[in-house]
């Protein structure tokens, strides 16, 4: 629907949408329960759908930017699969998002513990603590949505804060602090899911682009089933605390070591092409002139076309 120069800004009010109606979605689920009931609700929910499949039919398809489809054949996903095992600025993004996805998003768990275990509340708090989460994730896609690039070091920065963060907000004794704590969560949350998103569809080459988001989507949301028994294991075990502490920091840590990983690639790249643009001037060197002894084009252009002419015998 968009080229590259707004790509980012796209993804970023996308996410900004998905945000806005898990802060709205839950609020007017409760008002239709208390109303009408929660049958009549999942009725509302399911005529909901009506919008978008309209929005989808009504849209004007000659509009759209027009992308040459691939044509299906065997071995495509082991070719996508390749295609980001050799780019190093597909791969590790990636990778940390798996990391982040897997063991670092899994607030269902943590915030239902923290409601019953800790804070000793019930379904109010668990949609208050719910709806500030959202919040702050709507204000990190409306932020992203102002950045006109996506840095990979925003990506591992983000990353590595998301995970702090959540370290942080496990040892609060305060409920209200760490009520507070899950809005600049959220905030960095949705800054790591936009970064990456946005980062990884500007560096592939459009033939590849959906297999690469499909992969991205998959290690995403795909390590779930492994992350979240696994968290849920520890935290009913050692205590909310310790499991949303263990979350953060396998987060934080990923993020460090991918960011030392990316910046190691930088600089062996940097030193290839300082190398190379060394032995290019060894093997044709160029004259260097300076600025106080300037070139006297005319003369220069003279001299040229002169030893170009051919000498008669």
């Amino acid at each position: 629907m968009v080229g590259p120069d707004q790509l980012s800004n796209a993804v970023s009010l996308n996410s900004a949408n998905f945000q806005s109606a898990r802060l709205v979605g839950p609020a007017v689920a409760g008002v239709l329960i208390g109303a009408v009931s929660s049958g009549y609700a999942f009725v509302f929910n399911g005529l909901s759908f009506v919008a978008p499949i309209a929005a989808l039919l009504l849209m004007r398809t000659s509009e759209l930017r027009q992308v040459e489809r691939t044509p299906r054949g065997r071995g495509q996903l082991r070719e996508g699969l390749r295609y980001v095992a050799g780019r190093p600025e597909l791969l590790w993004p990636i990778v940390l998002v798996g990391f982040i996805g897997t063991f670092g998003f899994n607030f269902a768990i943590w915030l239902t513990a923290f409601t019953h275990t800790v804070f000793h509340s019930g379904a109010q708090t668990y949609g208050l603590l719910n709806a500030l989460l959202a919040a702050g994730s709507l204000a990190g896609a409306l932020l992203a949505a102002r950045r006109a690039t996506s840095r990979l070091r925003m990506l591992v920065a983000a990353a590595l804060v998301f995970g702090l963060l959540e370290i942080v907000a496990a040892v609060t004794p305060s409920f209200w602090l760490f009520a507070f704590l899950l809005i600049p969560i959220g905030m960095f949350g949705l800054t790591v899911n936009v970064t990456a998103n946005s980062s990884i569809q500007m560096a592939t080459d459009p033939a590849m682009r959906g297999r690469v988001m499909a992969l991205f989507m998959m290690v995403f949301t795909g390590g779930t089933p492994i992350g979240a028994p696994l968290v849920g294991w520890i935290t009913d075990t050692y205590g909310p605390r310790v499991g949303f502490a263990a979350g953060g920091a396998v987060s934080a840590l990923a993020a460090v070591a991918i960011g030392l990983i990316l910046t190691r690639i930088a600089g062996l790249r940097l030193r290839e092409l300082r190398a190379s643009a060394i032995w290019r001037e060894v093997v044709n060197p160029e004259p260097a002139h300076h600025a106080s002894e300037p070139l006297d084009v005319a003369a220069a252009a003279t001299e040229r076309a002169r030893s170009r002419t051919p000498v008669a015998a």
